[in-house]
């Protein structure tokens, strides 16, 4: 079909060929349309009854609704169609018919629940909602790309399959590996850490994760995008500094490169975050949390921010925020502490403004001082000398972070269910399609 044009730019006078599927038939009596829809929209072929061909006619207009059509005729003008033209068709061929009863509607005038959405992932992206957000997704990962080279960082991958967790725990899936035990991978962060020893020195993946835990909320994943920063030579502040670059750099191309995708999903005013992120000390953030009175419970140094309270306080703050200085003790073993209080880590996590969106810090760069952070939590190092080993031969200091991809669309489209934001969701109940 090396002929074919899209509906998009079928323009009056151009004998065209276009493809795509029948999106409605509106039957008037004497005269009858089939609207038919590919990625660039969509175009109405007008059938004169009395003036075509019986079996032309009886093609274009008894067609399943969903079926992939073809068909060929000249383009006119027509200021009552939906786009301005419309094709009066000389053929119409069904390439592959679809069953009359489709298990939800792709125009959308008749609403479907998530999991059947999710059950039949193929026809609701037909709707132009459902790939609204999937194109704006794959323009936040093209601009994450492009802030990540701006920033002079190499992309690489690393494994998937790994012989140990990164952080440890029961929150891996285990497999099995040419007889022996294996993991999938939790996270990159070992892997990148040791990329920055290398000649890389500054590096970024965008790849899977994959965690096991048995949450059941509309946050949470078990298979999810990680968008991976990893620098030597800079500390957590201006680790801090690179992440709100990559973050606004998404806004903007989304802001510069979707403005019809924001039009299908009903945003007039999509705001691009312009200002610096406020930095808040953990100790500031359960201060602001208690004050709000939302908690039952009053948080004390050491808890962990609740996601209630994570909500009260991205109320109090609004739009994105850091949380930083957490205590050491819930923090992983590779963050490092202030030099001058080992009880302070320089972890910090970005929110927005109510859900947690980055994790980071600056890492322990020095041998000793790492493996007795594996030994405080509990880790065995010769479990993980493929990385302790690397320390000995001259670490630089360094930091990074990771981004959950999805949590980073759904709070930039303020959707109800992290699910939206993926095409084949993996949780506890879903393991296919």
């Amino acid at each position: 079909m090396n002929d074919r044009t899209t509906t998009a730019s079928a323009e009056p006078g151009d004998d065209v060929t276009v493809a795509g599927w029948a999106h409605e038939i509106r039957d008037l009596g004497g005269i009858a349309f089939l609207i038919v829809r590919d990625r660039t929209g969509k175009i109405q072929v007008k059938f004169e009854k009395d003036a075509m061909d019986d079996e032309l006619v009886e093609t274009g207009t008894e067609v399943a609704r969903e079926s992939v059509v073809s068909v060929s005729g000249a383009v006119e003008e027509e200021e009552r169609a939906p786009t301005g033209v419309e094709i009066v068709p000389d053929s119409v061929e069904v390439i592959a018919p679809a069953d009359p009863e489709l298990p939800l509607d792709p125009s959308g005038k008749v609403d479907a629940e998530l999991p059947t959405r999710l059950d039949n992932r193929t026809l609701d992206l037909r709707r132009e909602e459902a790939k609204a957000i999937f194109e704006i997704r794959a323009e936040v990962l093209r601009s994450a790309r492009e802030a990540f080279r701006e920033l002079g960082s190499t992309e690489i991958t690393t494994p998937k399959i790994v012989a140990t967790g990164t952080e440890g725990g029961t929150e891996l899936f285990p497999i099995t590996y040419f007889g022996q035990e294996a993991f999938m991978n939790q996270s990159p962060q070992l892997f990148k850490q040791l990329m920055v020893g290398s000649g890389l020195e500054r590096v970024f993946e965008i790849g899977p994760i994959f965690r096991a835990e048995e949450h059941n909320t509309p946050r949470h994943l078990n298979e999810a995008t990680s968008i991976d920063f990893e620098s030597a030579f800079i500390d957590h502040e201006e680790a801090m500094d690179a992440c709100e670059r990559v973050v606004q750099a998404a806004y903007e191309g989304v802001a510069g490169n979707c403005a019809d995708q924001l039009d299908t999903l009903g945003y007039d005013d999509f705001e691009v975050p312009d200002e610096a992120f406020p930095r808040l000390t953990y100790e500031e953030a359960i201060e602001r949390i208690n004050a709000t009175g939302e908690l039952d419970t009053q948080l004390v140094w050491g808890d962990d921010l609740p996601t209630e309270g994570e909500k009260a306080l991205g109320d109090d703050v609004g739009g994105h925020y850091f949380v930083t200085d957490w205590p050491s003790e819930i923090k992983p073993f590779y963050i490092k502490d202030y030099d001058d209080d080992a009880e302070l880590s320089t972890g910090f996590d970005l929110m927005a403004p109510d859900m947690e969106l980055v994790s980071g810090g600056q890492r322990e760069h020095r041998y000793d001082q790492l493996v007795e952070g594996f030994e405080a939590q509990g880790l065995d190092p010769e479990a993980f000398d493929y990385y302790t080993k690397m320390f000995r031969y001259g670490m630089p200091p360094h930091a990074g972070w990771a981004i959950g991809g999805e949590r980073l669309v759904m709070t930039m489209l303020d959707l109800p269910n992290i699910r939206e934001a993926v095409l084949f969701p993996r949780d506890r109940q879903r393991l296919s399609p």
